[in-house]
């Protein structure tokens, strides 16, 4: 802690410590399936953890036995006169509280209806078949605009059951629900706590921005560039060197807040070019567009600065077939500015893929 009471920046930047800290002081609302049993031992210490970061829970099951040891007290009705007060009074007493919404085809209305009426930051859906999967991918994130597509399309391999789901789903991010998570109760804590998840995260809106990173991105910056050093995706760089990433860092961001993906613009001004280096993104957005909205983001800034060309060096395959992808193309060296192989180690040059897009 630091002198001023404010955490230290210094402190490493962890997954969970960063979606507690999104999660304190608000409410979550949580839809258990029906029968709930042996998902029981997943929930538990997922419901301590949000209790104890002082996150309320309001947990909504089709009937009270599906809530007995999970709460204190009688469940509350979802259709009971002075519905929200009793919530708000009961979360006020302990950290959780417990709502019926009845078995049948009318529980995924009645789930929506009350979540919308409490106005909780979030809903946390649990079904046995966790988040949506298409062509054999799970999608991690998927927003208003995209899950309309899904509906309207049928939804094909999924059942009945889980199409209505959905459609309520659908409907309540338009009545203006925040966030809706899809996933099982096993894949629960993973969901919530890590970047990787576990189900699907829906949205109202596009979720990514590019933006310029500010002084506050910067611990989760940092830590981003480690993950990536770690991972073999990124070469190692000194404090000199990353202060010029951060200088001309930019980062995509989920939902306005969530760091997904970071990527800088060096200038080689004498040569009316940018390079787009240390670009990473998080293994939970993989596949789901944040490099490429990063790489457009970039080269829109590059254009904007009256830049003529972008480029990118790698060592690694994937890594030139993604550019490639984009619009870049195989390179020799020197088709790309002089001052990036200055002091460059002649050891690692001959290993380096050099790409090009022209603006």
């Amino acid at each position: 802690m630091r002198q001023d009471g404010r955490p230290d920046r210094g402190r490493p930047f962890t997954e969970k410590g960063f979606y507690l800290g999104e999660f304190r002081g608000r409410t979550l609302a949580m839809a258990l399936p029906a029968g709930i049993r042996e998902e029981r031992a997943h929930l538990e210490p997922v419901l301590k953890e949000l209790e104890a970061n002082g996150t309320d829970v309001v947990l909504v099951a089709a009937a009270p036995r599906d809530l007995v040891g999970l709460i204190d007290g009688e469940p509350i009705a979802a259709g009971a006169p002075g519905f929200e007060g009793r919530v708000w009074r009961g979360l006020k007493r302990r950290g959780a509280v417990g709502v019926t919404v009845g078995a049948g085809a009318d529980a995924p209305l009645a789930v929506r209806e009350g979540a919308l009426r409490l106005g909780v930051c979030k809903l946390v859906w649990l079904d046995a078949k966790g988040g949506l999967v298409r062509a054999g991918s799970r999608l991690s994130f998927v927003d208003l605009d995209e899950l309309d597509a899904l509906v309207r399309a049928g939804l094909p391999g999924e059942p009945a059951r889980r199409v209505g789901l959905l459609e309520q789903i659908e409907q309540a991010l338009r009545a203006g629900l925040p966030a809706i998570n899809l996933c099982t109760a096993a894949g629960l804590a993973d969901e919530l706590f890590t970047y990787a998840g576990s189900g699907t995260l829906f949205t109202p809106r596009r979720y990514v921005e590019v933006r310029r990173l500010g002084i506050d991105d910067y611990d989760a910056a940092d830590d981003l560039v480690a993950r990536g050093v770690a991972e073999g995706y990124l070469a190692p760089r000194d404090d000199a060197a990353l202060d010029l990433i951060f200088a001309n860092g930019f980062g995509a961001f989920v939902e306005g807040r969530h760091l997904a993906g970071i990527g800088a613009l060096l200038p080689y001004e004498s040569e009316g070019a940018g390079e787009i280096a240390c670009l990473y993104t998080l293994t939970r957005f993989l596949g789901e567009g944040v490099g490429r909205h990063l790489v457009g983001g970039l080269c829109d800034e590059a254009r904007a600065r009256g830049m003529r060309f972008v480029f990118a060096c790698t060592r690694t395959e994937p890594v030139a077939g993604f550019f490639e992808r984009y619009g870049f193309r195989r390179v020799s060296g020197d088709e790309l500015p002089a001052a990036k192989w200055e002091r460059y180690d002649a050891l690692r040059r001959p290993q380096v893929v050099s790409l090009r897009r022209e603006l």
